[in-house]
């Protein structure tokens, strides 16, 4: 079963190669989506794959790169719609 989500993080996430790192760790999970930074210096990810993978992926954006200060993730559960064929970055 396929699930989507929107992730919006926040902290030192930005200049700190966290979306490299993001990418990195979707190719392992197998995750489709993207991540891009946004003007308010968060950075937003969308994820779509198995739910286990999913699941795990979460956690790990929960932490981030040891580069990184995670301080908090807003999420929201997307419907899914399968449109990616990878993970970029934006």
């Amino acid at each position: 079963m396929t699930r989507k989500v929107k992730l919006l993080v926040s902290g030192r996430v930005q200049g700190v190669y966290f979306r490299l790192f993001t990418r990195n760790k979707a190719k392992h999970f197998d995750i489709k989506g993207y991540a891009g930074n946004l003007p308010d210096g968060r950075v937003e990810i969308i994820a779509e794959a198995n739910h286990r993978n999913i699941e795990n992926f979460i956690q790990w954006c929960h932490k981030g790169p040891i580069t990184a200060r995670v301080d908090h993730i807003e999420m929201t559960e997307l419907e899914p719609d399968e449109p990616f064929t990878s993970f970029e970055i934006r």
